[in-house]
């Protein structure tokens, strides 16, 4: 990694300094990050939905396992923005091997259990270490920081659920006629596979626009803890220095 060529200013942050950061790059690459977020997200919520006559809870199911693999095309992009690199959809379809197919299995299932996920997920992307080397590298990166990672996952949580919920209550004023407003009749017999599929297209709408803020607050976290292992704030006065 070249340190000298980082878009950003890199120094050792409180962790919620450092998730703010990361949020303030996502929003200047919006563009970017929700156009190859999309291209994965949308086909995967497309199969979710089409499983719904097998298993009404099968769509949200299907999303939520399949979060930390979306992850990765955020992450792709966000990495990139780094270093001022700009990503398009056929920069993402070039490198889907590392993005997509890489490490597969692990994805999709024991790393999805963690509570932490953003903040480590970088180590497996992009740092390219072997297995073994990947637990150690994780163990001293969330060493004091665990506790933050783990804060920041549930207040995208929280955010997620309160964004699910409103859609849900707009759908719900805006679907009544006006002054007949009853909650009791969304929860009847007669609207219950409404009522399911409402919960469904909530909880997607929810997912496409926190996740990746979330991955990004993460990625944050991550570049502020480098920075204070590695001084990276003093590798880039450096640099500067002798440069000019």
């Amino acid at each position: 990694m070249r340190i000298d060529s980082l878009a950003l200013q890199m120094r050792p942050r409180a962790p919620q300094e450092a998730a703010d950061l990361g949020v303030r790059l996502c929003q200047s690459v919006a563009g970017s990050v929700f156009r190859c977020y999309l291209v994965v997200a949308l086909p995967v919520i497309v199969i979710g939905f089409a499983l719904y006559e097998v298993r009404t809870w099968l769509p949200m199911l299907t999303l939520w396992l399949a979060k930390p693999w979306l992850d990765r095309t955020v992450l792709f992009v966000l990495s990139r923005a780094a270093f001022g690199q700009a990503t398009t959809v056929a920069d993402l379809w070039r490198g889907q091997r590392e993005v997509w197919w890489r490490q597969l299995i692990l994805t999709w299932t024991w790393r999805r259990l963690s509570p932490w996920r953003s903040f480590t997920q970088p180590i497996y992307q992009l740092e390219g270490l072997g297995f073994f080397k990947l637990r150690e590298r994780a163990q001293q990166l969330r060493r004091r920081h665990s506790g933050a990672a783990f804060m920041t996952t549930y207040a995208f949580m929280f955010a997620e659920i309160g964004i699910m919920l409103a859609f849900m209550l707009i759908i719900m004023l805006f679907g009544t006629p006006e002054g007949d407003f009853n909650p009791v009749r969304f929860f009847s017999d007669a609207t219950a596979d409404f009522w399911k599929i409402l919960v469904s297209v909530a909880y997607a709408a929810a997912v496409l626009f926190v996740e990746p803020f979330y991955v990004a607050a993460g990625f944050g976290m991550y570049l502020s803890r480098r920075a204070e292992l590695e001084a990276w704030d003093i590798e880039q006065e450096f640099r500067r220095a002798f440069s000019r």
